[in-house]
């Protein structure tokens, strides 16, 4: 139990801890406020758990970090440009935007980042009697699960209107951004000039939606799609896509894969993570599966473009099946009766 123990102590949070206490107060308290809320109670468990470590395991801790920290070349040195660039290449350049949007560090001082330690309750108890405007550049500044959580808290008239202006925000300016800090948080802050923050788009507003329960998306996509059908197809297929069919079990998964044409899967998966396509694999009869794997063996490579293309037609014909309740989609754990 003891080399367990040991072995788990030099590892992941908990050698995080062990660094973090090797630090004086001061200096560890600048290193949590850095962090994410989840991030600083994961640390304050591990703190505890390794309170009384050895000293053979302090120097393995710090072994293992100087290890992972030389195979980090871009450490103060072109570290930005090779974060933008690696999110860019696996996510694509919207994609990315949005992310970067989220986790650059700010070149500004935000008291709205002090609403990442509220639960849902108290920030739609902040803004419940504000502009729907108000309430979007609110939520674009959550992370999904709390926005969605806030945003079904807030009046049932207001949600369709909310979702639609998360997914057509635009820039939002410092000067805009300090008067709704001023408003929320009940503070003064001075004016500051300088570029426009950017959160919201469809992809934000998808993210949300994907969180909220299943009753109250039928019926605020419903009162979106009224307003802008485009904007409701945007952040619909921003919804669901191809990698969200892991969600699915065996039985729903094989009545989907029995109306998609094998040419069209061979495509598709060509494209998919391995998890996805043991997930497909499993739901069809070895000799299908097997014979679906050859021929994407023997395919040479293929366009981005028509992989995306066949992925696309199999979602598309999922979220058909899933409307005329031939299948259940998954991935929402309140959404049976």
């Amino acid at each position: 139990m003891a080399e367990v123990a040991e072995a788990a102590a030099i590892k992941g949070s908990a050698a995080a801890a062990v660094l973090l206490m090797l630090f004086d107060e001061d200096e560890a308290a600048q290193i949590l406020s850095r962090l994410e809320p989840d991030e600083v109670r994961q640390l304050g468990y591990a703190m505890y758990d390794v309170a009384d470590v050895q000293v053979e395991e302090v120097s393995e801790a710090l072994d293992h970090f100087v290890t992972k920290a030389k195979k980090r070349t871009t450490i103060g040195y072109g570290a930005t440009r090779h974060i933008r660039g690696a999110m860019t290449k696996a996510l694509g350049e919207e994609r990315a935007e949005t992310i970067l949007a989220r986790i650059t560090p700010p070149t500004r001082s935000t008291q709205l980042e002090m609403l990442k330690w509220m639960d849902a309750k108290e920030v739609a108890s902040l803004i419940e009697a504000e502009h729907p405007q108000i309430m979007a550049i609110v939520l674009a500044h959550l992370e999904a699960p709390v926005a969605a959580d806030v945003l079904q808290l807030l009046p049932a008239e207001y949600q369709e209107e909310i979702v639609y202006r998360i997914a057509t925000l635009g820039p939002v300016s410092n000067e805009a951004l300090d008067d709704l800090e001023q408003l929320l948080l009940r503070g003064s802050t001075s004016k500051k000039q300088g570029a426009a923050s950017q959160r919201g788009g469809t992809i934000e507003a998808a993210a949300i939606m994907n969180n909220v329960r299943k009753e109250n998306e039928q019926r605020i996509m419903k009162a979106v799609a009224k307003r802008d059908k485009m904007i409701a197809q945007t952040i619909e297929e921003e919804m669901f896509v191809f990698d969200n069919l892991i969600d699915m079990d065996d039985k729903n998964m094989g009545t989907l894969m029995r109306t998609i044409d094998s040419s069209v899967l061979v495509v598709a998966l060509k494209g998919a993570n391995d998890m996805l396509k043991g997930k497909i694999f499993g739901s069809m009869s070895a000799r299908a599966a097997q014979a679906i794997a050859d021929e994407i063996e023997e395919r040479g490579p293929i366009r981005l473009a028509e992989v995306m293309e066949a992925q696309k037609l199999i979602i598309a014909t999922a979220r058909r099946m899933a409307d005329a309740g031939t299948i259940m989609l998954g991935g929402k754990g309140n959404d049976f009766v």
